[in-house]
């Protein structure tokens, strides 16, 4: 077993690698001074630890580090000015490892996810963090004194996620170049969160899990949780959409929901918010039908619709197109596609915000109801 300590003894302020490093197994390395890479160090084996009792430890350099085990114990924290991998194994004992937050491209990298451990509120990456794998991954992020995880799934093939947590107002980002204005949402939006969000890059279509605790005043998005959802900020709208909510679990203080599946890179943040609920919406030109065959709310229903048997309805969406037509509807549409620019018609459409026009006929040639209906499933 061959273990190396570096300190800052001997008026060495920095240990600097300009060269080729590789750790054997068995071998060990512990850094008790900042780590500066401008070489190879990335294919590696052993354990590399990060010690210090008083002073901020600081990871820099041109290149990516890469070790195979980690363990951090820093208790005035790690900084980390580029990248730095782990491929097995990661133990917070004290500190935290801190990532600049105005730079995705640096972060802490869990490569071929296998294990981390110790994390807690004054234990975790505040800022990015970044994962390579299959697995099931719990990103063991949050910001200044809280850990405020977010969970991607298992999936089929190898995919790269980068996430963090922001605990600040989305109006006002403090690393963002735009601000994500919470007035700004899809019509079956309720409430946004004002206290916080989270950054999740990816191309690859998921799930997603976000948490929340006491300091996320959940009550003030919803009081009851079977209206949480979880939103994203679409690049594409520039505003608030809804992204789904199942599997939501907890109470008011602390709690968990996921959301149905969507692409990363499509939005620019997410964080939780609610729906308005059937009843909100009662007797105005809006509905929201749940087409899960339970009997309740499964079908878009206009009251006295019966009168007008000469009506047409067509229902378009977000871009116009037509997803569903029917001359003399009768009441019956559970969300069916029947368009030309659907994908498959006879398919039923995704959750998400359309818009209808109503022609009634008969007597009321020129009458036309007109508003959004939301599919929530």
């Amino acid at each position: 077993m061959m273990i190396i300590f570096v300190s800052s003894a001997n008026a060495q302020s920095a240990f600097k690698n300009f060269g080729s490093i590789q750790m054997h197994s068995n071998a060990s390395i512990g850094f008790h001074t900042d780590l500066i890479n401008d070489g190879d160090f990335e294919n590696n084996e052993g354990l590399a630890g990060f010690y210090s009792e008083s002073d901020l430890r600081i990871v820099s350099g041109t290149n990516r580090i890469a070790f195979y085990n980690v363990e951090i114990d820093a208790i005035n924290d790690v900084n980390i000015e580029t990248s730095l991998g782990v491929t097995n194994e990661l133990e917070f004992i004290n500190g935290r490892v801190n990532t600049p937050r105005s730079n995705t491209t640096i972060s802490l990298d869990f490569i071929n996810h296998n294990l981390y451990a110790g994390e807690d509120d004054d234990r975790h990456i505040n800022g990015y963090a970044s994962v390579l794998g299959t697995d099931e991954f719990i990103f063991p992020i949050g910001n200044d004194d809280r850990l405020r995880p977010m969970i991607t799934p298992a999936l089929t093939t190898e995919t790269l996620f980068s996430g963090a947590y922001f605990f600040e107002n989305p109006n006002l980002p403090s690393t963002f170049s735009s601000n994500f204005n919470t007035d700004d949402k899809e019509e079956i939006l309720k409430n946004i969160s004002n206290n916080e969000y989270w950054d999740l890059d990816g191309t690859t279509e998921t799930t997603v899990t976000l948490t929340w605790d006491t300091f996320s005043n959940i009550e003030n998005i919803s009081p009851l949780l079977r209206f949480l959802r979880v939103v994203g900020w679409s690049k594409a709208e520039n505003k608030w959409i809804n992204l789904g909510g199942v599997d939501i679990q907890g109470d008011l203080t602390e709690g968990r929901i996921t959301s149905l599946n969507f692409i990363p890179d499509n939005y620019e943040v997410i964080t939780i918010g609610s729906i308005f609920s059937d009843i909100e919406l009662g007797g105005s030109d809006n509905y929201l039908i749940s087409p899960n065959e339970d009997g309740t709310n499964d079908n878009l229903v206009f009251d006295g619709l019966e009168l007008y048997e000469q009506n047409e309805l067509v229902v378009f969406n977000r871009w116009g197109n037509v997803v569903f037509r029917k001359k003399n509807y009768e009441n019956n549409w559970s969300a069916f596609s029947n368009g030309r620019a659907t994908i498959k018609k006879g398919d039923k459409l995704p959750t998400g915000t359309y818009f209808y026009t109503l022609k009634f006929g008969n007597q009321d040639l020129d009458r036309t109801k007109k508003g959004w209906v939301y599919i929530s499933y």
